[in-house]
């Protein structure tokens, strides 16, 4: 929730503070530059050493550099500070999530990781929403201020409530061996379907959350409070379905439920870029959270069998959120580069092809 706060907001702040748009596509691809380079890393060490301490460490460090946002009065300050929370959320989401895998029950992979990801959902739909609302009554200094107040929350949850990961096994043992070389792990069809198909869902969904607020903004003008909405609605609604297509990819074939959310959301991305209303981007960018509540829950569960079948769940955990993190890293920046050399409607055009590509390799290699 802390995160999604300021998502919305951040391409629109930079857009006052004289951006373009190649250095507000900067400014998402910073995060995920770090990211992707330190993911790897901290994966690996959490299959050494233990997930709490790193995901503990993880979460206050994102909060540290939190209210410096505050202060920030130009583009360079902001992307410094994107990438130091980058770094910081390599130790958190695949940290977690590997955490979680380790302790799911077998046959209920999709149903677990359904549910834990309604906190992920559930956090990254109300925040923007609870950004605009709070940028519209007060400032957006508020809402940065507000990030960090809810990043430290769930800081002192993990350290004193979360369970050390050796407590946690005591009911589900996993024998952990040595971390693989991710080299040796892309070379897996099944985790390289994964891999890529998670990379271009990942790119239409940097696109949308740099740009969309942005074109809101600019050509429709919308207030912070609409913008929040338009951003909400995709987050809320993958959310709500993440529950019932977890339990449903326990029971069903989990390749066509990542397929049909393949296609549903090329479907929604194309629509975007004949979106002329405040009714159509809601409609389209509804449409693209449900290709993610089909999709993502079966990836997941695949995820974890993988992660049980060669006995690196950190690993593989970090590979998969090194693939959403190459995502956030292409889609801004490429988009950025063709919104400057073409128009906005280049963006979704260039989505639909990534995401079709994506989805193609995963049939074909999963």
């Amino acid at each position: 929730m802390g995160a999604g706060l300021v998502v919305p907001l951040l391409p629109v702040y930079a857009h006052k503070l004289g951006a373009g748009a190649f250095q507000i596509g900067l400014i998402f691809a910073a995060f995920s530059l770090s990211r992707t380079c330190f993911v790897p890393y901290f994966g690996k060490l959490s299959d050494r050493r233990g997930k709490k301490s790193i995901l503990t460490a993880g979460l206050f460090i994102y909060f540290i550099f939190s209210p410096f946002y505050t202060v920030s009065n130009n583009v360079e300050t902001i992307i410094f500070l994107r990438l130091c929370q980058g770094f910081a959320s390599a130790m958190i989401l695949p940290v977690a999530q590997a955490y979680i895998g380790l302790i799911t029950p077998k046959e209920k992979e999709g149903q677990i990781m359904g549910i834990f990801n309604v906190s992920l959902y559930g956090g990254l739909s109300a925040g923007p929403l609870l950004g605009g609302l709070i940028t519209d009554w007060f400032n957006i200094n508020t809402s940065f201020l507000s990030m960090a107040a809810l990043t430290f929350i769930g800081f002192a949850l993990c350290l004193f409530l979360l369970p050390a990961e050796t407590q946690s096994n005591k009911k589900h043992p996993v024998k952990q061996k040595n971390p693989v070389r991710y080299r040796e792990l892309i070379r897996d069809p099944s985790i390289f379907s994964l891999f890529m198909f998670r990379v271009c869902f990942t790119t239409c969904i940097g696109i949308i959350w740099t740009f969309l607020p942005f074109l809101a903004s600019t050509k429709l003008a919308f207030s912070s409070s609409a913008i929040g909405f338009v951003v909400m609605i995709n987050v809320l609604i993958a959310g709500i379905f993440q529950v019932p297509m977890g339990y449903l990819a326990d029971r069903l074939n989990k390749r066509i439920l990542v397929i049909s959310g393949g296609i549903l959301a090329v479907i929604s991305i194309l629509y975007l870029n004949i979106a002329s209303s405040f009714f159509d981007i809601v409609l389209a960018n509804g449409f693209l959270g449900l290709a993610g509540g089909i999709s993502f829950p079966a990836i997941m569960a695949l995820g974890v069998i993988d992660g049980r079948r060669i006995k690196a769940m950190g690993s593989v955990m970090g590979l998969l959120a090194m693939a959403h993190s190459i995502g956030m890293l292409v889609g801004p920046i490429i988009s950025g580069i063709l919104i400057d050399l073409f128009s906005l409607g280049a963006i979704f055009i260039f989505g639909a092809i990534i995401l079709s590509a994506g989805t193609i390799i995963f049939s074909r290699n999963s």
